[in-house]
């Protein structure tokens, strides 16, 4: 049985570099400060953690306007901040197996891992039609078709920009 979730991932640009640079102690404050911002919009926005990923996360939506919205809302805060390092993500929706019981399988799924892989720093990509639930305080700047690696046909893209402070003041109205 397929079921439709809205994906993203998300993760710290640049956590491999600053870890050197700055050493594991200070990576580990950066991390559970970024992590903690993390379950903060999730919380807010309706959205599951699904797993963590080193520096990053993979999030669930089963209203995917809320995940988008999410989304928007962490690359806002993050922007924001006082982390040092900037956030990228990846956003796509569809149908998907839920994989004994906690993991999921599907196209939605790897895409917008591969999303995520690809964005420049501070960038959140997703699919066109996911596109379409961005919040009002965001903007949605078509990207064009891109070839990701791994898949056969290059993929409609739209960059989704926050616009700065206002993310965060919506979220905290709600």
């Amino acid at each position: 049985m397929r079921v439709h979730r809205t994906f993203a991932f998300v993760d710290l640009s640049g956590f491999t570099a600053f870890t050197e640079a700055q050493g594991d102690d200070e990576a580990s404050r950066l991390l559970a400060g970024f992590r903690a911002c993390v379950r903060d919009v999730a919380s807010t926005h309706g959205v599951r953690v699904a797993k963590w990923l080193g520096d990053g996360a993979m999030l669930v939506g089963v209203d995917g306007r809320g995940l988008v919205c999410g989304v928007v809302d962490l690359a806002s805060r993050v922007d924001s901040s006082d982390l040092p390092l900037p956030v990228r993500a990846g956003v796509s929706g569809g149908a998907v197996i839920i994989f004994e019981g906690d993991d999921y399988i599907g196209g939605a799924v790897n895409l917008a891992a591969r999303l995520c892989s690809v964005a420049q720093p501070g960038e959140v990509l997703a699919t066109t039609d996911v596109a379409k639930l961005a919040p009002d305080d965001c903007e949605a700047a078509r990207v064009g078709a891109r070839a990701i690696p791994g898949l056969a046909t290059p993929v409609p893209l739209v960059r989704l920009i926050p616009l700065v402070g206002e993310a965060t003041l919506a979220s905290e109205q709600q």
